[in-house]
């Protein structure tokens, strides 16, 4: 027994000033040392590291820019709008915010890594199963839900709103889907070519965006979409085969800046993401600006990573982020349904301020407010759902 438990013990009095304070300490300490024990040391930490980032950034970014604002003529009707059309100035958090550049570099390694000396179709299916599963769980809880609200006199806007937040998000899959299914010829490729083979995948690139002030036909979207992506995941791909080493960062993040800079100089959109009045969005499909920010991104990584990795060595740093890795999936699925409850709780009182009211100057700083009950309620939804995104796993540690 320690002595901070002596007087409690002996006594009944209350609990010694500090003694919680050292009890919750411990608990943090063996938490933390758990999943220390519980990670492969061949496993990277600064990837992982960047994964969860990457992750964060969807999740806020998409909270961040998803206004829905209800009508207080037309009770219960919910619009979704940007607020970065009546804001240009917050173009560069966008440029902090749209990570997914990175989220598919650090598949691109994982994949790679995990596929090295096995069989194809088995690792194969156990991707697909870590990936689908998730996705599946969030289709039987939606899929019903949509079928009730027209029933429950829920208005068309607001059911397009749902409809929207929920399944837009979820485009990246059939992208992560297909570039995981070809890990095993872009490695190859990767391996025998280095990276020169992606030159004409950036110029092909290249020549879609000079057709984007005509507008793309929607086929053509659908085709770029993988090729874009395909640039980063590849990169991911090279640094796990030591086709790509940190001294490429160099390189890499003044690039970046540089053909960012000049692009936009050139008329790209200065946003990340789509801004209704842009004429066209940087993400739809991917364009050079997005490739441009995606290489200054994983330029500064790498230019960090030596630092990071002395970091996430200590195991209360590296256990938030094995978390994070552990339920990535049940949190990309479920993060817009947060959002969704919360301002569905908050639709009885009208335009609540930063959560339901129109986008005004001050909108930004109010909607911050609103981030810690965003992020409660998908903690709750991790809780009921990650046992989903688990099953079948060969063994509770950390994996890719």
């Amino acid at each position: 027994m320690s002595t901070t438990e002596l007087p409690r013990a002996a006594t009944g009095a209350g609990p010694v000033p500090g003694s919680e304070t050292a009890g919750t300490r411990a608990k943090w300490r063996g938490w933390a040392g758990r999943l220390e024990a519980a990670t492969p040391a061949h496993r990277d930490r600064t990837v992982d590291a960047l994964r969860a980032l990457a992750m964060l950034g969807v999740v806020l970014g998409h909270w961040l820019v998803s206004a829905l604002v209800a009508d207080p003529a037309r009770p219960g009707v919910l619009t979704n709008h940007s607020p970065l059309s009546g804001w240009p100035a917050a173009a560069p958090v966008s440029w902090l915010l749209q990570l997914l550049g990175p989220f598919f570099f650090a598949g691109g390694y994982a994949a790679a890594r995990g596929s090295r000396g096995r069989a194809a179709l088995p690792w194969l299916a156990g991707r697909l199963r870590r990936l689908v599963l998730p996705v599946l769980a969030l289709a039987a809880v939606f899929v019903p839900v949509a079928a009730v609200l027209p029933a429950a006199g829920v208005p068309g806007p607001t059911r397009q709103v749902v409809w929207s937040l929920v399944s837009h998000p979820l485009w990246f899959l059939l992208v992560y889907l297909l570039l995981t299914a070809l890990t095993p010829v872009l490695r190859r490729l990767t391996i025998q070519c280095g990276l020169w083979w992606l030159l004409p995948l950036v110029g092909l690139v290249g020549l879609i965006d000079t057709m984007r002030p005509g507008g793309l036909p929607g086929w053509l979207t659908i085709t770029v979409v993988p090729v874009g992506w395909a640039v980063p995941y590849t990169l991911g791909i090279a640094l796990a085969e030591r086709k790509l080493t940190d001294r490429a960062g160099a390189v890499l993040l003044p690039a970046g800046v540089l053909a960012g800079a000049a692009l936009i100089a050139a008329g790209y959109p200065a946003s990340a993401v789509g801004v209704p009045g842009d004429g066209w969005s940087n993400l739809d499909p991917p364009s050079l600006f997005t490739l441009a920010l995606a290489a200054a991104q994983l330029g500064l990584f790498l230019v960090l990573r030596r630092r990071l990795a002395r970091l996430l060595r200590r195991p209360a740093v590296w256990a938030p982020i094995a978390v994070l890795n552990l339920a990535a999936m049940t949190i990309f699925c479920w993060h817009q349904s947060a959002l969704l409850a919360v301002s569905f709780a908050g639709l009885p009182f009208g335009p609540v301020p930063g959560l339901l009211s129109p986008v005004g100057a001050d909108w930004f700083a109010l909607r911050l407010l609103w981030l810690p009950a965003f992020a409660a309620v998908l903690v709750g939804c991790c809780l009921v759902f990650h046992r989903v995104e688990t099953l079948g796993a060969r063994r509770p540690a950390v994996s890719r």
